[in-house]
């Protein structure tokens, strides 16, 4: 009897060994198109974990409103690899978990991206922490340089150099154009690559706590001038005008000279188009010093979710030398300062301009962000195309302020 009760006990304390738990499934959603990177962390943490992290591809034009409406159902997933601009409006309606405790015990917690990290915060307490890191740099083609006189390794300090370079690309002739922007609808596109000129110089086009817009400063409207003068001088194609984002990489057609782009168009250029001899440099601003864009996606983990504890495990793994390793393999940033230039050994050297990039990198605090910015008949993309191609330039700057004013009380 004795020897039959101490085999009970043996497997009893068996089966409630934490070793033994169960494995866990972690529900993770990810936009489509999340890109290689974040593919192949989840194979390698899958392939060496009991925990597997199972991947839902939603459309990204869909996926703020599918969450939200999942959330509401009670169907939605364990966590979600969210771009960093919606956490603030997703943590302010109290649908994510606080991971604030947590994420400051990490020895490397000082090290992560800041922006990701300011966009994962929302009244002092952390929702969010960065998971891609992606910043906006900005390209030379070498080639064309060499054609027009330039030289082909000085990288452009300022506008009125980038400007010059232009014209002397334009005098090339044909189809070679000087400069490229998406400017028609995109607002997107220009709030990536635009607003680092006004952000180099001190300006914003919101206050710090989101509440005012900030849009008509002298910073701006010298940024205006600045573009609509090569468009003036017809050293930027015409289809900027109405391009959506489309031709986003239109730089890749080797007939563009000079393009404010994503560090991501870096392994594309690389990999996709190795003829094209490029170069990469900061932004700069309207006076010279550089800024960017910080963009990419945060992850944020549902309130309420079983599985918190798996989803901080994964979260670290993809914080580890490894994991970070992987991601750089496949075109993403490090989110980690501190072992980025371990992590950049041996890939391509342009890359670490993308990490520097996140020093100085910005992105607008709002929980608007899609009425104010992103919507195409919003009034940042409609002032962009107003301002730049238009021939009000005061009353787009006028209408512009008003309408971000008018959107940002009305959500108050």
């Amino acid at each position: 009897m004795m020897t039959k009760l101490l085999a009970a006990t043996s497997l009893l304390a068996l089966s409630l060994s934490p070793g033994l738990a169960s494995a866990e499934t972690i529900n993770m959603w990810v936009r489509t198109g999340v890109g290689d990177a974040f593919k192949n962390v989840v194979a390698a943490y899958n392939a060496g974990h009991e925990d597997k992290v199972a991947l839902t591809e939603v459309p990204f034009s869909e996926l703020v409103q599918k969450y939200a409406t999942s959330i509401a159902g009670g169907q939605a997933p364990d966590a979600l690899s969210m771009d960093l601009i919606y956490t603030p409006a997703f943590a302010a309606a109290g649908q994510l978990e606080d991971l604030t405790d947590w994420a400051r015990s990490l020895p490397y917690f000082n090290a992560l991206s800041p922006s990701h990290v300011r966009l994962g915060t929302y009244e002092d307490r952390i929702y969010g922490l960065p998971l891609s890191v992606e910043t906006s740099v900005f390209a030379w083609n070498k080639d064309l340089y060499r054609k027009a006189g330039l030289d082909p390794e000085k990288a452009p300090a300022n506008w009125d150099e980038i400007t010059a370079n232009a014209q002397k690309i334009r005098a090339l002739g044909d189809d070679t154009y000087g400069f490229y922007f998406s400017g028609g609808g995109c607002g997107g596109c220009m709030i990536f690559t635009y607003t680092p000129l006004v952000w180099g110089a001190g300006a914003d086009i919101l206050s710090a706590d989101g509440k005012t817009a900030t849009l008509d400063t002298p910073e701006m409207r010298k940024a205006v001038d600045i573009y609509r003068n090569m468009v003036k001088k017809d050293l930027v194609p015409s289809g900027a005008a109405s391009d959506n984002g489309t031709n986003f990489l239109s730089f890749t057609n080797g007939k563009i000279g000079q393009q404010s782009l994503g560090a991501f168009a870096i392994g594309t250029l690389v990999t996709e188009h190795p003829t094209i001899d490029f170069g990469v440099t900061l932004i700069p601003g309207v006076n010279g010093q550089p800024s960017s864009f910080a963009g990419g996606d945060n992850v944020v983990v549902t309130k309420g979710t079983t599985k918190l504890a798996p989803v901080k495990a994964f979260i670290q793994y993809i914080y580890s030398e490894e994991g970070q390793k992987i991601m750089a393999k496949y075109g993403s940033l490090p989110t980690r300062s501190d072992i980025a230039e371990e992590v950049l050994k041996g890939l391509d050297p342009r890359m670490e301009v993308g990490m520097k990039a996140i020093a100085v990198a910005k992105t607008p605090y709002t929980l608007q962000f899609n009425d104010l910015i992103n919507s195409a008949n919003g009034p940042w993309a409609t002032f962009i195309n107003a301002a730049i191609f238009g021939d009000d330039v005061d009353g787009a700057f006028s209408s512009a302020q008003s309408e971000m004013q008018s959107i940002i009380e009305s959500g108050q």
